[in-house]
């Protein structure tokens, strides 16, 4: 009896230590894992050391010159992600909960939630925290030649201004657009037999990308010269009616609102189904109440039920809002820029990727951060009011 004793206490000891030692193997693991997949070539390379291993030279040789069997690096590579991913975080976090249980209950209790909370904060500064710190810096430091405002004021010249012009048209009729429509849409919906039905069809566009949905539309802009079968549907209706053809996506200020059109109809199906669950949370006494009182159908929409979901409206306002700021795709497939249709997110790619102008792209990205955090702001703030994460 007291052999066994001893031996589940010798057992249980073994395991108390052995629980943290996983802690430290899995951390090994991932900074070895990380190491080894931040390299471009490390798929390559560790099939070429496995062939080495095993006496193909050729093999490896063809690998190391980026030739040979890719297809099984690859797929090497993404096993070695998936271990490091799984079983290397898997140990961490059982070695570190291990770690935890040596301390006092007092201490578990404040140290347990750092554990799990730690490793979220350390990945958001590396890939949120630090590019943001590090893309202000170089927007005042990367080519300004001794003037830190240099790119700033850059940006107050004419064709930048048209950009900033462009931006706050896509921000007023993108946003009111959508938001408007999803809201009409989501009060006449919320009245007809096959609902169901009839929101699935608008809200399809959401699952269609913007770049998808950026080719669907040329289709739909498509201009031909006069006198030339039009393809587009667009231009078709119009010159059955003895119109001649339009250049939709040529002819500015016209093309910056067809490529709001795509925006819209992309995101009116996201707006209706928020605004549309928040009509249905609405009291039916209450709106029973207003009927008895004489209020009529549009009255009871506009005076009674928007003002009850107006947190609702704002947090998709400013959501889609968001979303209009960094608008890119859109512009990029559509017209790459042109035509008087660049927005700031497409120049500051220009800028970047086209005329390897850094700082430049790096002062449009801090405008595009300003631009959007208070609309951050006013969304943290009314989700706040409406009791969500208080």
């Amino acid at each position: 009896m007291s052999d066994a004793i001893a031996a589940k206490g010798r057992e249980t000891t073994l395991s108390r230590w052995l629980m943290p030692l996983a802690g430290i193997i899995g951390l090994v693991v991932l900074v070895v894992g990380l190491r080894v997949l931040a390299d471009p070539l490390a798929g390559q390379n560790l099939l070429a050391n496995i062939y080495d291993l095993l006496g193909n030279e050729a093999g490896a040789d063809q690998l190391r010159r980026n030739q040979g069997d890719l297809l099984l690096a690859k797929i090497l590579l993404a096993f070695v992600a998936l271990i490091v991913g799984v079983g290397g975080v898997w140990l961490l976090y059982t070695g570190m909960s291990a770690i935890v249980g040596l301390f006092s209950p007092r201490l578990q209790e404040r140290i347990i939630p750092w554990v799990f909370i730690v490793p979220a904060l350390l990945l958001l500064t590396m890939y949120l925290i630090y590019p943001t710190i590090a893309t202000l810096v170089a927007s005042f430091t990367d080519g300004t030649r001794g003037d830190p405002l240099r790119h700033y004021r850059e940006l107050t010249t004419g064709p930048f201004l048209a950009l900033f012009r462009n931006n706050l048209i896509w921000l007023v009729v993108g946003t009111a657009g959508s938001v408007g429509l999803g809201l009409l849409i989501a009060g006449l919906v919320d009245r007809v037999r096959r609902e169901a039905l009839a929101k699935t069809f608008i809200f399809l566009p959401v699952a269609i990308s913007l770049v998808g949905a950026s080719v669907i539309w040329r289709f739909v802009y498509q201009w031909r010269p006069e006198g030339q079968a039009q393809y587009g549907l667009l231009n078709a209706v119009w010159t059955s009616v003895g119109f001649d053809p339009v250049p939709w996506i040529q002819t500015a200020p016209i093309n910056t609102f067809a490529l709001i059109m795509i925006f819209v109809w992309i995101w009116t199906g996201f707006a209706m189904v928020v605004l549309s669950a928040a009509i249905k949370g609405v009291s039916v006494e209450v709106i029973e109440a207003a009927r008895l009182d004489g209020a009529s159908e549009r009255q009871i929409f506009f005076g009674v039920i928007v003002p009850i979901i107006k947190g609702s409206i704002i947090t998709v306002a400013t959501t889609i809002a968001i979303a209009v700021l960094k608008i890119f795709d859109i512009v990029y497939v559509m017209t790459g820029g042109r035509f008087d249709t660049d927005v700031v997110a497409n120049r500051m790619f220009l800028e970047m990727f086209q005329f390897f102008n850094d700082g430049r792209a790096a002062a449009l990205a801090s405008v595009l951060f300003i631009a959007v955090l208070p609309l951050m702001i006013i969304n943290v703030r009314n989700l706040r009011r409406q009791g969500v994460g208080a």
